[in-house]
């Protein structure tokens, strides 16, 4: 199913860069020519946006697939009736539209996707109701809630459109830059190739670790939603106890990792480390008033 989704997601953004390319070649008369630094900037722009749109919009479906969600229309017991009860509280504090409401099977792990805040997902794993109390799962519901209400999604995707960009767009052009020309003047096609693929592996590396920096940055906002939103208890005592398990046994898969409860340090972690969410949250709920 993995490899199914992938290779429908890259049609998907290969169809639409190339219709986006004709409707402005054959509608507007509008030729992209990379040697001119307009053409070149419009086609990265293309480019840099159609795959992040494109993931923004197919976000709850793909979810839903590649996690094995299971939608609840009709709670089927107590414990779905009390997760749609507690997302649709949340919802409401948060002013934002009531989201599809889902459980997965996986390691103790929640997350929140869609394309705009009135029209999201939030997904807990079944796992989480053996390891939390109710209190707990509460306060990982108000932190996904406040990641919809911040409009953390979209927000991402057009910071990683204007990355995807920037990166398309400077690996091409240093290219036709450096790469040797021959006596006319003509820029050499597989070194110009050769050139900017490499110097797009390195530009894809330095934007991938803004884009985490940013991923961090949101967390630490959505923590201090959970707490405007359920009071400090609940999302501090869970992230502590998620802490205390091994990394391996609640990693979402890759695509969904920014999307999560918890994430760990590495080179380009999307989440910070437990132990400072926990002081900030400790930190931010005394400034609201609370002891803990």
């Amino acid at each position: 199913m993995g490899i199914v989704l992938f290779l429908l997601m890259n049609i998907a953004v290969m169809a639409s860069i190339y219709l986006t390319i004709f409707i402005l070649e054959a509608v507007f008369g509008l030729r992209l020519d990379q040697q001119t630094i307009s053409g070149l900037l419009i086609l990265s722009f293309i480019v840099g946006f159609s795959g992040a749109l494109i993931s923004l919009f197919m976000s709850k479906t793909m979810a839903k697939m590649g996690m094995g969600v299971r939608v609840i229309d009709e709670p089927a017991n107590p414990i779905e009736g009390w997760l749609v009860k507690t997302v649709e509280k949340l919802a409401k504090e948060a002013g934002i539209g009531m989201p599809e409401v889902g459980i997965f099977d996986g390691p103790p792990n929640a997350f929140a996707t869609g394309w705009n805040r009135n029209d999201a997902l939030v997904a807990v794993s079944s796992s989480m109701f053996d390891l939390m109390e109710k209190e707990e799962i509460e306060g990982v519901l108000a932190h996904e809630i406040s990641h919809v209400k911040n409009g953390d999604m979209i927000t991402m995707t057009l910071l990683q459109g204007v990355l995807n960009t920037f990166v398309f767009f400077f690996s091409r052009l240093i290219a036709q830059i450096i790469a040797p020309k021959d006596e006319e003047g003509n820029v050499s096609p597989m070194a110009y190739m050769a050139i900017s693929f490499a110097l797009e592996i390195v530009l894809t590396i330095f934007a991938t670790m803004l884009a985490m920096w940013f991923s961090r940055y949101r967390e630490y906002r959505a923590d201090e939603g959970a707490v405007k939103l359920d009071g400090p208890q609940g999302i501090y005592y869970a992230l502590a106890k998620l802490g205390q398990i091994p990394k391996e046994q609640v990693a979402l898969p890759a695509n969904m990792k920014a999307f999560g409860i918890v994430g760990f340090l590495d080179l380009f972690a999307s989440h910070p480390p437990i132990e400072k969410r926990l002081e900030n949250i400790k930190r931010y709920a005394r400034e609201l008033g609370y002891k803990i």
